[in-house]
């Protein structure tokens, strides 16, 4: 039958952070959290949408230990605020979910093309400003939701903003190998620092999410697995036992759709100097330095 979410360990204890938690495979993924014990963050955009994901998962989970907290990728001053108002001191699980997918050209607060800047620089930006809480808590996991549409493009190093030549789709794809490659060096950089946090990746296959529109709703109804069964794969990487760094889980049917497993990744997901120029750029973009692993 395969990993399902009745295998997910005992969270009972540990603080999760999820974004983009309101829909989707998020909220998913904090509801699912939340069921087995977790305290669980939900940070997303909109507090109206925030705050009805949180009354939403208390009604299906009443024992369920949650909070909404504003957090806009799109804006680095939020993310800034963002950790500077998590309470706490340590942090177990962090769920880099939240994404746009092919949207038109455009840039955010800080500049950056939209889907360069949201899927993987707010989520840089993120884990980097987290981190000494995830590091002060045995056993923590970074995991990033990529998409088996990263396949279809590898980031360009000379263009990373999409400025000379935009594609929507190709842009998508560029954002999603970046969050490999992220999670390739965080892997390594955790490794040589001696650290036990684990930096793992997944991917919901074909999921029907809010995320698509057109046409690809119409895919949604005919062939698409649910929000619940794409969210498997990510709580797979955040919750089960053996997880290595650097692992990249999605569903076993041709990475389309059914139980968690390893998954095909691109071969330029692993290379070591791309994903050391890639770390270098967004550290210089962002103005975030992951000195904690210095």
């Amino acid at each position: 039958m395969g990993w399902t979410a009745n295998d997910i360990p005992d969270q009972t204890g540990r603080t999760a952070v999820v974004t983009g938690a309101n829909s989707g495979i998020g909220y998913r993924v904090a509801r699912e959290l939340a069921r087995h014990g977790a305290h669980v963050v939900l940070a997303c955009r909109s507090e109206r949408r925030g705050q009805a994901a949180v009354e939403q998962l208390v009604g299906e989970v009443p024992s369920a230990q949650v909070a909404y907290r504003h957090l806009d990728l799109a804006d680095l001053a939020t993310v800034r605020a963002f950790v500077e108002d998590l309470p706490g001191e340590r942090l177990d699980l962090l769920v880099n979910n939240a994404g746009v997918m092919a949207l038109p050209y455009a840039r955010t607060v800080d500049g950056f093309e939209t889907q360069f800047g949201v899927n993987h620089l707010g989520h840089f930006a993120l884990t980097g400003l987290l981190l000494p809480r995830l590091l002060a808590a045995p056993g923590a996991r970074v995991v990033s939701v990529s998409s088996a549409m990263h396949m279809i493009a590898n980031i360009d190093p000379g263009d990373l903003n999409s400025e000379r030549r935009y594609g929507r789709w190709i842009a998508y794809g560029r954002s999603k190998t970046a969050n490999l490659l992220f999670i390739h060096e965080l892997a390594r950089r955790l490794r040589a620092a001696g650290s036990d946090v684990v930096a793992a990746a997944a991917h919901p296959g074909y999921a029907d999410t809010n995320l698509q529109s057109g046409l690809l709703r119409l895919g949604n109804r005919l062939i698409a697995q649910s929000a619940a069964a794409g969210a498997l794969p990510v709580l797979h990487a955040a919750t089960a036992a053996g997880v290595r760094g650097d692992a990249f889980f999605g569903p076993r049917v041709l990475a389309f759709r059914g139980a968690p497993g390893p998954s095909w990744r691109a071969p330029w997901t692993r290379n070591d100097v791309a994903a050391e120029r890639l770390w270098a750029a967004s550290e210089q973009l962002t103005g975030i330095r992951y000195t904690a692993l210095a």
